[in-house]
């Protein structure tokens, strides 16, 4: 009986561990729950996956947004539909969004989240408008913006706050919003312009690769991680924590926290050591993208253009490379972090950049006296590939779930997982 009893108080501490308490042990095992998405028929739920554009595969441009009641949305590029999964991972089929007349818009935008508990919205389309409806796909509004938007987060009260940019003639203005979902107004909070580099008659940027086709059309390419190929920096993420509104800052690593009316509150820096890309480093990266591009015998950049102008575009990318190659000279510096990613338990997760494949530390900040950084760890993962990125994980309930690859599988690899969190040293 004490035994019995030793062993239910164990049990009831391991199950009552918070987030926190588990990002202490530095390294958390991702578990598959079993139960969660089993029987589910992937090549039918997921068969997008396969997509093409002009006989190219569009390659895996979907995200995943988690409802309040734990039902997982699926947006994929270029349908007219979600692909919905029920709390318990059952595929609940093809969610259409209808117009005030009742017929479906095509080419959805990506979700980007849930408003006051009950209203899903979309991101911004090519005219700058934004999809409001219900469950059943109905309507309620759109809300009208004039520029285009990376991040779009839901606030109480009604509100959103959203990341945004504009060209303008030698500039690109980047900048933190919040709009009023009844109204539609919208004020700037934060904003920082960068010169364009990318701009008629402007020079080439090392590293950033452009070619254009005799029928029209161009591809582009870019070799060096970390760099503003077309003058846009990394751009802030944000974060709603309670009633906060966290703006992240990843060049000069600022932490900055408004009230939801806009108010700047509080300001912070990360303290941790700037990283830099060394020379030798470029170079061994550049190598690479030369090597890669080299051994391309066949390309098909364009489906429209002939063989030889794919050739000729081969061929032009492989000796600008080479020319950046020779010209390396200065390390690059690194932003202060790679991504941002809020748990369930509203504690932030800021991801370094890896130093090698697989790496994904990250450093756990909470809002508390002021916002502190209180831990350091990292996920471990057995046989899927793990993508950290906001659009592709999502907590909630003190789950991680994730659009991932499986290893090893046959048919479509892409697969919606939940996954349980155990501390390492509690294996």
């Amino acid at each position: 009986m004490i035994f019995l009893a030793i062993f239910l108080v164990a049990s009831v501490m391991l199950n009552a561990q918070t987030l926190l308490d588990k990002y202490k042990s530095g390294v958390i095992n991702l578990v598959p729950d079993r139960e969660y998405a089993a029987g589910v028929n992937w090549d039918r739920a997921l068969e997008s996956y396969t997509d093409t554009v002009l006989g190219r595969w569009v390659g895996d441009r979907k995200s995943l947004m988690v409802t309040p009641d734990g039902s997982a949305m699926v947006s994929h590029h270029f349908r007219d539909f979600y692909t919905v999964f029920s709390p318990g991972g059952e595929f609940a089929g093809e969610l259409q969004v209808k117009n005030k007349a009742g017929r479906p818009f095509r080419s959805l935008p990506h979700l980007h989240g849930v408003l006051d508990g009950t209203i899903l919205y979309s991101g911004l389309d090519n005219m700058g408008v934004m999809l409001c409806f219900d469950r059943e796909g109905d309507l309620i509004k759109t809300l009208n913006l004039d520029y285009a938007a990376r991040q779009i987060i839901p606030l109480p009260g009604k509100k959103l706050a959203l990341v945004g940019w504009v060209l303008w003639s030698g500039s690109v203005r980047e900048f933190v919003a919040i709009v009023d979902y009844e109204t539609n107004e919208e004020h700037i909070i934060w904003d920082h312009f960068n010169p364009r580099s990318f701009s008629p008659g402007a020079a080439r940027h090392m590293f950033h690769y452009e070619y254009s086709f005799r029928e029209g059309g161009m591809v582009s390419c870019s070799t060096m991680p970390f760099i503003k190929a077309i003058g846009m920096s990394h751009p802030p993420i944000i974060a709603n924590v309670a009633d906060k509104l966290i703006v992240t800052i990843p060049e000069t690593g600022e932490i900055l926290t408004y009230d939801l009316d806009g108010k700047l509150i509080h300001e912070q820096t990360i303290d941790w050591a700037k990283d830099y890309v060394s020379v030798e480093e470029q170079k061994e990266i550049q190598r690479k993208a030369i090597e890669r591009y080299r051994n391309i015998t066949e390309p098909r950049f364009a489906a429209w253009a002939s063989p030889e102008e794919n050739r000729a575009a081969r061929d032009y990318f492989v000796r600008e490379m080479e020319k950046d190659l020779a010209a390396i000279s200065q390390p690059i510096q690194m932003p202060m972090f790679s991504t941002l990613i809020k748990d369930s338990d509203d504690n932030l997760l800021f991801f370094e950049f890896p130093k090698e494949e697989g790496v994904n530390t990250f450093n756990v900040w909470i809002y508390s006296n002021g916002g502190q950084f209180v831990a350091q760890s990292s996920f471990r993962v057995q046989g899927y590939e793990l993508e950290i990125k906001p659009s592709k994980m999502v907590f909630h309930n003190g789950y991680i779930y994730t659009l991932v690859t499986k290893q090893n599988t046959q048919g479509i690899p892409l697969r919606l997982v939940r996954f349980k969190m155990e501390s390492h040293r509690l294996k």
